[in-house]
């Protein structure tokens, strides 16, 4: 049987009706090693008092999540556990790395330097407090200290796009936002803040002016963009995406499909679950597919 560490703040116990909070959410603030086992499992019983081991020395830089199996089976079904010991390290309420069976020290040293904030990492944290205090002029110089550690560093990218968008400098902002890796989670939140950057692009003509000039000739393509761009910049959404839908209605290769690609970018600003999303996004592929 496994001589269990008394149960710590950094050493816990963690079951089917603990886990949501225990594990996902605190790893949201602390990275946290979720290590399934059984008291059976011979293996375990080497690999669970080094994990423990490393816990105490890192002293706070992430915590420790023991699931008995045995008890919880409904969380050894969700993470598909086939083989004891497994380990999974969760950041942000996601698994982000893992190992399965009894490592040796160096593997899970290995292991843990994946799950752990890197040095640029650390500067983003340091950033973001400083950018919560009103501090910006700190906040910058800690997210180009990261960015000079990895200039691939998507948090620090985002963060810095953010900064220069909130002061009003779009075409600082769009080289970085570009830069974000696709496919994670801050390339969602920069594709939306490219889309707010192209949107907020509007023409030097006037509302009443472009509206005349459809109200003499409805297939005055350029001012129904035009005035699209003017409405969404004001954040008109519903009656830009109408001038934008009958603008792919007319002619959907206008100007490289802007029409299409512009009601993209609105559909990426309100979210896909957006009521004016769902329903244009419905009319586009009417339009498009019909």
């Amino acid at each position: 049987m496994i001589d269990m560490a008394p149960e710590t703040p950094l050493i816990f116990d963690a079951g089917d009706d603990t886990f949501d909070d225990a594990v996902l959410a605190r790893s949201n603030e602390v990275p946290v090693v979720v290590d399934f086992w059984a008291e059976w499992c011979g293996p375990c019983q080497a690999l669970g008092p080094l994990l423990e081991q490393m816990t105490r020395e890192a002293n706070g830089a992430f915590v420790l999540a023991k699931v008995d199996t045995d008890r919880n089976p409904r969380l050894a079904s969700q993470f598909d556990v086939r083989s004891i010991p497994m380990v999974l390290g969760f950041r942000a309420g996601k698994a982000v790395a893992s190992f399965l069976g009894a490592q040796p020290e160096p593997a899970i040293r290995d292991f843990l330097a994946q799950l752990l904030p890197s040095p640029a990492d650390e500067k983003v944290a340091e950033a973001r407090a400083a950018r919560d205090a009103g501090n910006l002029e700190l906040a910058q110089e800690n997210l180009q200290n990261a960015l000079a550690l990895d200039p691939r560093c998507d948090a620090a990218l985002l963060a810095m796009g953010e900064i220069l968008f909130e002061a009003g400098k779009p075409e600082e902002a769009t080289p970085l936002l570009e830069r974000i890796l696709p496919g994670t989670e801050e390339a969602k939140q920069g594709d939306r803040l490219l889309a707010a950057i192209r949107l907020q692009a509007t023409p030097d003509t006037s509302a009443d002016e472009l509206r005349a000039r459809l109200d003499l000739d409805p297939d005055d393509h350029e001012a129904r963009l035009a005035i699209a761009q003017l409405l969404a910049a004001g954040e008109s959404y519903a009656d830009s995406l109408e001038h934008l839908l009958e603008l792919v209605r007319r002619d959907r290769s206008f100007q490289d499909e802007a029409g299409r690609k512009a009601m993209l970018d609105i559909f990426d600003l309100l979210g896909g679950e957006h009521p004016l999303t769902e329903k244009y996004r419905g009319e586009l592929a009417k339009v498009l597919f019909s």
